[in-house]
């Protein structure tokens, strides 16, 4: 098949469709038409601010959709340097972060946010999340090609994540913080390191780690909500949420509630809009979330084996797991059986920010795709 190259764009023949990922693409705009029809339902049931919020949630759609499609037609050999703007500017972004003056952490607990002109709140860590994959998936790449060794390869890769680990952890952002350590483990298996060494750091985690953070690290509600996943009904106040979400989730039956009588959940648009897909929409809506989430990660993953370049390869790979780490952690959270955390549903939960760097990621994973075909 033929590929034509003017400036940075791809141009394609008339084969252009049979280059289009429709496995890909089918998935996420089935999540983000459930997404967009269930938050409509919950913030029509009394947010102020509605409808506002609801139409900026349409606006970051339309506008992700389309910096997705205008990434996935760029040629793919620009994505590094697409990578490494993202990063610089994600690196700023963070460094402003608490010098700015303005923060949310009385409302969220962590001071992750920035009020840009215009633009309103945005959370440079979801930024940073792209820009470390890419950035670390050409270290990778550079050492299994030889041209850097391996000692080389690790300090870069320590330059490339400290900084900004750094500074999410002051924050604090624990969340974010996980979802870029498991996406970088992610990728290091792939790359080729072997399974022992990680259970070899995870029980260094477990031994030295994870009491250093508990005692010096942690919050206290933080605390909570670990000890109450482990002794329910520990901490009646700070389990609120997580038993409001499972009554609301118990409420949907298999089609949704229709008694008109939905139940209160905290954060119901965001963190607990799974709840919010049980109540309107029940069983049959849930599962639809599950399979669909699966279906996407399970091409990304193909994606990832087929890819022409391990660069690529590795970029998927983080980019996909970061996504996995989402749905698991919000999902998980919301039924009771992993600690709540600020982690929305991606294409589902109200958030602009959020919106727009879920089609960033997904427009890369569907240029390697394209590039792929």
């Amino acid at each position: 098949m033929e590929t034509r190259k003017s400036g940075i764009v791809r141009l394609r023949n008339n084969e252009y469709n049979k280059k289009i990922d429709y496995y890909l693409i089918v998935p996420v705009f089935l999540l983000a038409v459930i997404g967009l029809y269930v938050l409509q339902r919950v913030l029509s049931s009394g947010y102020a601010a509605y409808p506002g919020n609801y139409y900026r949630q349409i606006y970051a759609t339309i506008a992700g959709m389309f910096i997705a499609t205008v990434i996935a037609i760029l040629d793919t050999h620009f994505l590094k340097l697409v990578g490494r703007i993202i990063y610089g500017v994600g690196l700023f972004l963070l460094i402003l972060v608490p010098i700015d003056g303005y923060s949310l952490g009385a409302t969220w607990g962590a001071d992750s946010w920035l009020n840009l002109p215009v633009i309103g709140n945005v959370q440079p860590s979801e930024l940073m999340k792209i820009g470390l994959v890419m950035v670390a998936a050409e270290i990778f790449e550079d050492m299994t090609s030889k041209k850097i060794t391996y000692l080389q390869g690790l300090i870069r890769l320590a330059v490339t994540y400290g900084p900004p680990m750094l500074l999410i952890l002051m924050q604090p952002d624990f969340g974010t913080a996980m979802v870029i350590v498991f996406s970088f483990v992610c990728m290091s298996f792939v790359w080729g390191v072997k399974y022992r060494y990680f259970l070899l750091a995870i029980s260094g985690l477990i031994v030295i780690v994870a009491p250093a953070m508990w005692f010096f690290y942690l919050q206290d509600y933080q605390k909570a909500r670990i000890l109450s996943l482990i002794f329910s009904g520990s901490d009646p106040r700070g389990e609120y949420n997580l038993v409001q979400a499972k009554a609301a989730i118990a409420s949907g039956g298999l089609t949704g509630n229709h008694t008109g009588v939905m139940t209160s959940v905290p954060v119901k648009e965001s963190d607990f809009i799974y709840s919010a897909v049980s109540e309107h929409l029940g069983l049959i809506g849930t599962t639809a979330v599950v399979l669909l989430a699966f279906f996407f990660l399970g091409r990304c993953m193909f994606i990832a084996s087929r890819a022409k370049r391990p660069s690529q390869s590795y970029i998927v790979t983080g980019l996909a797991t970061s996504f996995a780490f989402h749905f698991i952690e919000n999902l998980g959270m919301s039924v009771g059986l992993l600690p709540i955390t600020g982690i929305p549903l991606p294409f589902i939960s109200l958030g602009g920010t959020a919106m727009l760097i879920n089609y960033i990621s997904f427009g890369i994973i569907l240029n390697v795709s394209m590039d792929r075909r």
